[in-house]
């Protein structure tokens, strides 16, 4: 099928990395963007799981050589078909009864295992306070829903030892989604809602509309490339706009909870993150978006003084939703 959208030719040009950044930012802005191998066909099972395993493997290996010497305590929860790791700051007040409930990113593919663990230890340091890491089921073989179940059955477990307002969710890219379709999926069902919500560079519209999809394609220095087929194995033949996959066609009006948006000027999902905070803040939303100059999807790899000053917002917000700190 043609399409037949007005478009906007404009000239090949040299992009430079900008000097308004920090020293640290304009070296990652400096790198050559990410190189991943090409997304089989979808019907290639065998060659997503390859795929898949192969990241992992490699990002596992990175992380967790990162997070080896955290000064905190992990305990792995069964909760079924899946595990949660629930990870503590050895320093954390006695009376500190907050948790954060941590859904990672990677494409909705990506970051199973050891990644997950290693991502969710980051978070509980960087935050000071418990994590709960979903280790959630994904595709191939087992495409949405099974992610969200998992998320919203851990959601179940967490209430049933800590009050929703000492309960924040949170997640970056694909966790960002899933973060935000379970306090729709939870607000549906009549189950309390957490006292708020972390979208780090979400990724809440999977049909790619978004205006930075296209004008920020090739600035990203995490994201090289469109995630589409990611997208549609994900979704497994539902529909994009199915707002338990796609939270940016959520109603908003029914509830929701108080949330902080980051994202990037060069972020390819740059759009996700305003247009959602725009759709939160019409239905009267407590929302809160950060903008981080040049920064690409994720910012600058905890690399630079800009992602120390987003995670200063962050842990300050996730303090004030808990009732832990000064109002944001």
């Amino acid at each position: 099928m043609t399409d037949l959208r007005p478009v906007l030719h404009v000239p090949a040009r040299d992009v430079p990395v900008p000097t308004s950044v920090s020293a640290e930012a304009q070296a990652v802005l400096a790198m050559p963007p990410m190189q991943s191998p090409g997304y089989p066909p979808l019907d290639d099972l065998d060659g997503w799981r390859t795929l898949i395993a192969d990241h992992d493997r490699t990002i596992g290996a990175t992380l967790s050589a990162r997070a080896a010497d955290a000064p905190v305590r992990t305990e792995e929860l069964d909760l079924g078909p899946f595990r949660v790791h629930d990870i503590t700051p050895i320093d954390l007040s006695t009376d500190d009864d907050r948790v954060y409930l941590d859904i990672h990113g990677g494409a909705f593919i990506y970051g199973a295992g050891e990644a997950c663990r290693a991502m969710a230890v980051g978070t509980a340091t960087r935050a000071g306070i418990r994590v709960w890491a979903v280790d959630y089921r994904m595709p191939p073989d087992h495409p949405f829903p099974a992610a969200l179940d998992d998320c919203l059955a851990t959601y179940r477990a967490l209430l049933e030892e800590c009050q929703p307002e000492r309960i924040v969710v949170g997640g970056s890219s694909a966790g960002g989604n899933l973060a935000a379709a379970l306090i729709l999926r939870a607000r549906d069902e009549g189950l309390p809602l957490p006292a708020g919500a972390v979208l780090k560079t979400p990724v809440v519209d999977l049909t790619e509309s978004g205006d930075s999809i296209q004008t920020n394609l090739g600035l990203d220095p995490l994201l090289p490339r469109r995630s589409m087929p990611a997208f549609l194995l994900y979704a497994a033949g539902h529909d994009l706009k199915n707002p338990y996959v796609s939270p940016l066609f959520g109603d908003f009006t029914k509830g929701f909870v108080s949330t902080i948006l980051t994202t990037g000027t060069r972020d390819l999902l740059l759009s996700d993150s305003v247009r959602m905070h725009r759709a939160l803040r019409a239905a009267g939303v407590d929302a809160h978006l950060h903008v981080t100059e040049a920064g690409g999807h994720g910012g600058f790899f905890g690399m630079a003084p800009e992602d120390d000053a987003i995670q200063r917002e962050i842990r300050q917000f996730v303090d004030s939703s808990t009732g832990w700190g000064a109002k944001f």
